[in-house]
């Protein structure tokens, strides 16, 4: 029997028991869910929430257990070495695919250690700049780039983040492009630089730009998602204006050491649709700015293989590396 059917035998007895209140998905008192970034971040912000509801609908403790330190890494060895016994979870974002790529010392394979579970959401980046630079659309962003080599200074929340990611994606798109990269150390003093003009632009996500762009301090060229932000609907999206399939979301899931009993990964899974569906649940994503997804252990794998794909092209293509 295929893992795929045995998860949709196990479905009905699964639901019945969230009836009379929901199975464990670990047998020990508290659940762990690693995440490799400090307190306060939109991972971690999202991982609590997520504990928060998990606690609830298991009765049973969700802890969360912060490992910064190298874009994820030492967080993501840490589960690939537990035991697989449906108590350890690791709370990734989209680094979670491109560091395998980026950095030689990784440490881990994002597709044969571990077990997808599902991805929860993910939040629209879109690339602004400061109103100082005489674009108005990407086709003119990167047509004055390429008039000023070297001269652009593009910021990023940090090497190997999503922004740093799309500026690779855009390098791979449109051949070379010579902006000189600043990686911040998080996306706030980024986003507070280019405000005030110390450098030129960024792929940002839309909660801390949008308030900017609507008062005309920042300017919104193309949204790095397939479809529109929400909180820009009026920014087209990198598809729109030419550039198919440009996708860089900033995405978070949550996985699980690889031999994990499947029962556990579909009772997570189960509970992580059901809790983002709840309108609470859904209020406090859009807060974050993140449209929810929840999708199922094989949708998440396939996602998540190719976004490996992905930046394994991008990184080959554009010479990107952090150390």
């Amino acid at each position: 029997m295929n893992r795929f059917l045995a998860c949709l035998l196990l479905v009905p007895a699964l639901l019945l028991s969230t009836v009379a209140g929901a199975a464990e998905v670990c047998p020990q008192k508290i659940v762990r869910l690693l995440v490799g970034f400090p307190p306060g971040g939109s991972t971690d912000i999202l991982a609590r929430l997520m504990s928060q509801g998990l606690t609830a609908y298991f009765k049973q403790a969700f802890l969360v257990d912060n490992r910064p330190g190298a874009t994820g890494n030492i967080a993501a060895e840490a589960v690939a070495k537990a035991r697989p016994d449906g108590c350890t979870y690791l709370v990734v974002s989209a680094a979670f695919a491109s560091n395998v790529s980026l950095s030689t010392r990784s440490g881990y394979d994002p597709l044969r250690q571990f077990t997808p579970v599902a991805r929860i959401a993910a939040v629209h980046n879109v690339l602004v700049v400061h109103p100082s630079v005489p674009v108005t659309s990407v086709a003119s962003f990167v047509a004055f780039a390429k008039a000023h080599p070297g001269e652009m200074v593009f910021a990023t929340a940090g090497s190997g983040s999503t922004s740093h990611l799309a500026v690779e994606l855009l390098r791979a798109r449109v051949g070379v492009l010579n902006v000189v990269l600043v990686p911040y150390k998080g996306l706030g003093p980024a986003v507070l630089d280019l405000v005030a003009g110390e450098v030129d632009a960024l792929f940002a996500t839309t909660p801390p730009v949008a308030p900017h762009v609507r008062s005309g301090r920042l300017r919104a060229l193309a949204v790095a998602n397939p479809r529109r932000a929400a909180a820009l609907p009026d920014v087209p999206t990198f598809e729109e204006v030419g550039y198919p399939g440009f996708e860089a979301a900033a995405w978070n899931g949550i996985v699980a050491p690889a031999g994990t009993p499947y029962e556990s990964i579909v009772r997570l899974n189960l509970a992580i649709v059901e809790i983002i569906k709840s309108p609470e649940m859904r209020e406090r994503l859009a807060t974050q700015g993140a449209e929810p997804i929840g999708d199922t252990p094989d949708e998440f794998r396939n996602y998540l293989r190719s976004e490996v794909e992905k930046w394994g092209r991008v990184v080959k293509a554009t010479g990107a590396k952090i150390e």
